[in-house]
């Protein structure tokens, strides 16, 4: 429900920045959407169909067969069996810091890649319960509703370009300047808005697939073990040689740990994942 309000949110800022391009523009709002759609769907739709090889190459993920991750096969495997869909393919990333993150549009496309630290540093439990955090992310299709909000986002961006050169082209006499003043500083705080909500929107699918885990792997103290070792390995050694943008994508952020303010931060911080997981843990009446 959550997700959906964040979404609706998006929306009424698209609108609202659709109207102001409009009207820095001398067109309709029906017009400025389309234009602002028309720049930001190809690009997020190419993202979007191409999200497992795109994703791989950047953060040099190898795909790997039962005979080189025998373990690793069987245990996603086992939880996507749980999760009722089919097998995703399987992928090792070379670095020692421990993590994982799953890609690609639908169950039948995905990957869930984890890294060789993870491998090394986490029990059977706890790369089990880590890997149900992914397989959640597969089942609930979160690339998809990860492009949607991209999409929504990279529409208001563009409308805020246009309305601020719009306004700038457009400023003439003294009466119409505050118009164009109040234009301008709409431009430029309406798009930040909208990166908080996508943002949120994120965070939220991060808490959903923490649930997802517990309930299909039943092990959330396997899950709050492994975040608390990953969360202390980043903090001590942060990732430093594959790409920040693909922050949004791992279990845990791997580049800064939680020092990012949570409002602007793709994950919620690791502390406040823990505390939920415990609840969880005891609504399904399991102890420690």
């Amino acid at each position: 429900m959550r997700e959906f309000i964040l979404m609706g949110m998006l929306m009424l800022l698209l609108m609202l920045m659709a109207s102001l391009a409009a009207l820095a523009l001398g067109i309709n709002v029906s017009q400025a959407i389309a234009f602002a759609l028309l720049m930001s769907i190809p690009l997020n739709l190419l993202v979007y169909y191409y999200s497992d090889q795109i994703v791989l190459a950047m953060t040099r993920a190898k795909l790997v067969d039962e005979s080189e991750a025998p373990l690793l096969h069987r245990i996603v495997e086992r939880v996507a069996m749980r999760a009722g869909i089919p097998k995703p393919r399987v992928a090792i990333v070379p670095t020692d810091v421990p993590n994982a993150f799953a890609t690609g549009r639908s169950p039948e496309k995905a990957v869930v890649a984890v890294t060789r630290g993870a491998i090394r540093l986490l029990s059977e439990d706890e790369l089990e319960a880590v890997i149900g955090h992914e397989i959640s992310h597969v089942k609930h299709r979160d690339v998809l509703v990860a492009t949607m909000a991209a999409v929504i986002a990279s529409a208001i961006g563009w409308l805020a370009y246009t309305a601020r050169w719009g306004a700038i082209f457009s400023y003439g006499d003294r009466e119409e300047r505050g118009s164009t003043l109040v234009l301008l500083l709409a431009s430029i705080l309406v798009p930040i808005f909208a990166a908080m909500i996508q943002m949120a929107i994120s965070r939220a699918r991060e808490y959903k697939a923490d649930e997802g885990s517990a309930y299909i792997t039943r092990k959330p103290h396997a899950l709050i073990s492994a975040l608390q070792r990953i969360e202390n390995y980043v903090r001590r050694k942060p990732e430093t040689r594959m790409n920040p943008s693909t922050s949004c994508l791992w279990i845990v952020n791997p580049f800064r740990g939680s020092s990012l303010e949570e409002l602007f931060s793709t994950h919620p911080p690791t502390w406040k994942r823990i505390e939920r997981l415990r609840r969880i843990a005891r609504e399904m009446g399991l102890s420690i």
